[in-house]
């Protein structure tokens, strides 16, 4: 039998997971986010381990985060047979997803601003 580590969230991880998520962030792109910044590189059984989601909710937020440039995969062939073992890991400093987050989230606000005072115009 082979043993493995699981690494669980710290309170101060759970806080920063649960703003991502309050600011509009899917839960499981959340999370991953936040275990891939507290480790260098995760496969995706690690990733699933680690955050508590089941494998579809990894390999989704796995997908979003890799099409926003966030996040890039490395094959490792495995020694034994089979499909080569994929590694995950931080594309882009955290500081700078934080920021475009932050700029998509302004650019929501300002467009729903105009659409309140586009609606002003139509009051009597």
């Amino acid at each position: 039998m082979r043993q493995e580590n699981v690494q669980y969230f710290t309170d101060t991880e759970e806080k920063f997971a649960d703003l991502l998520i309050g600011i509009g962030v899917r839960k499981n792109v959340a999370t991953v986010l936040v275990f891939l910044v507290n480790v260098q590189e995760a496969t995706s059984r690690e990733i699933e381990r680690g955050t508590g989601l089941r494998q579809p909710e990894a390999s989704i937020a796995i997908k979003y985060m890799t099409e926003q440039g966030w996040i890039k995969c490395q094959a490792i062939l495995s020694e034994r047979q089979g499909r080569p073992v994929k590694k995950y890991y931080l594309k882009i400093p955290v500081k700078e997803i934080v920021a475009a987050l932050e700029t998509s989230k302004k650019s929501e606000v300002n467009n729903q601003l105009a659409r309140i005072r586009k609606m002003r115009d139509y009051l009597p």
